[in-house]
């Protein structure tokens, strides 16, 4: 017999209380390897975490152990973030290799269908990566991301022009140029400077994964080269017709002082954006907090997100059954 979404939900809740086993992910790719953080059994219901720009896989940290302890958490570290390793010598950062780089991990996990929660940029990956492998993503949750990074078409040519040309300048300099070096509370308050929505907490947090020792102090393991222009970019209508694609159930989690604040985009971009995310396939919940709201306040997101996630639970097992399990909610 099939149990209700609350019995789900009480059991979930259950699983909560208990120990998570949290392990490291490494696995090899043809430049290096990459990394990440695994939580919950080995066969516990697949929840890939893809982290936003600039962070890494401890942006979770404080959200997925106030997930239910019997799914199976994957949080990677993006070529070029935390402790992956740097893309090779010539190669740019754009949005089509991440994709590539998340679909080596789902092969290593041997994952064949699964759910998403994307951060910020990891959002924008997430969003494209339901497009090309529709039977694969399950759900998606977008953590204050819009899911796609439009640009105006007349801006285009300028943006791959100034990513070329920066890449250009970067690796005639590439010789001459020496990592800084930095005391560890020097390395916090340069990011916390960064960001400055960060709690002191959350930023030792990131900085875990973020910076390594070295003789005389620590040095930041993030590529310059992501803060390069990233060249690969896709109009609005583009964008649009994307997410029109898109099958699986969509949870939007906006933060009320999040990317609005900090990367905010043009009315005629955001608005079209956000209504494609307003069908009745979809959800849209505004919580109050910043940017990094489920590294800062995670208890305000983690109900949200595990009841969404439940609900997709329950109405495949519905679906699967032939019986209508909505009506007994």
């Amino acid at each position: 017999m099939l149990q209700s979404l609350k019995s789900v939900r009480q059991l979930a809740m259950s699983a909560m209380k208990q120990s998570v086993p949290v392990t490291e992910f490494r696995m090899p790719v043809p430049w290096g390897e990459m990394r990440g953080r695994v939580w919950g059994p080995e066969h516990g219901r697949p929840v890939l975490c893809i982290h936003g720009w600039s962070d890494n896989s401890g942006s979770f940290n404080n959200l997925i152990p106030l997930l239910p302890a019997d799914w199976r958490c994957v949080a990677v570290d993006l070529p070029g973030h935390g402790l992956s390793s740097h893309r090779p010598a010539g190669v740019f950062y754009t949005f089509p290799t991440y994709i590539a780089d998340v679909r080596r991990v789902i092969e290593a996990l041997q994952w064949k269908r699964f759910s998403i929660i994307g951060h910020s940029m990891g959002g924008n990956i997430s969003g494209m990566l339901c497009v090309l492998y529709p039977d694969m993503v399950e759900a998606l949750v977008l953590l204050d991301s819009y899911g796609f990074l439009p640009v105006d078409v007349k801006r285009m040519g300028r943006i791959m022009r100034r990513g070329i040309e920066e890449m250009l300048e970067y690796e005639k300099k590439l010789q001459e140029r020496k990592e800084r070096i930095y005391t560890y509370e020097k390395a916090k308050e340069r990011l916390k400077a960064a960001n400055q929505y960060l709690s002191d907490k959350s930023v030792e947090i990131l900085l875990e994964r973020g910076v390594q020792e070295v003789d005389g102090g620590v040095v930041f393991t993030r590529d310059v080269r992501i803060n390069l222009t990233n060249i690969i970019r896709n109009t609005l209508e583009q964008c649009l017709e994307m997410q029109s694609q898109i099958t699986a159930k969509v949870l939007v989690l906006r933060a009320s002082h999040g990317l609005e604040k900090t990367f905010p985009q043009p009315e005629e971009i955001a608005v079209p954006l956000l209504k494609g995310w307003s069908g009745e396939r979809n959800t849209i919940v505004t919580v109050e907090g910043d940017h990094h709201v489920h590294l800062n306040n995670p208890e305000s997101v983690a109900p949200i997100i595990t009841d969404f996630l439940l609900s997709q639970t329950s109405q495949q097992m519905a679906n699967e059954s032939g019986v209508d399990q909505s009506a007994k909610l």
